[in-house]
């Protein structure tokens, strides 16, 4: 089941032991420096520690952008996907650890 508001999607997600179940997707695609990362830090207070953030991005710096926010505030990158195309897209999987 999948809940969208304004560009933020909430899932309910049935998965197996290995996949990290996201909690909430936000869509910060075609948002530019520094906005994927100020919008990152404002989704992950909206989930509870221990629950998985998913962003999907196409600003090419939130990938170190969104990398060194998760090591200065204590969370958890899981995964970084990068899918090539005009633009590029960058998908990350974020645990809240505080």
């Amino acid at each position: 089941m999948v809940y969208i508001v304004f560009n933020v999607a909430y899932y309910l997600v049935m998965t197996d032991s290995t996949t990290p179940k996201v909690r909430k997707v936000l869509d910060a695609r075609g948002l530019m420096c520094p906005m994927p990362v100020v919008k990152t830090g404002q989704a992950i207070k909206e989930i509870s520690v221990g629950e998985v953030l998913e962003v999907l991005a196409t600003d090419p710096a939130s990938k170190p952008d969104i990398t060194a926010w998760a090591k200065m505030t204590g969370n958890e990158i899981l995964k970084i996907e990068e899918q090539t195309g005009n633009p590029s897209e960058y998908r990350f999987l974020i645990r809240r650890l505080k």
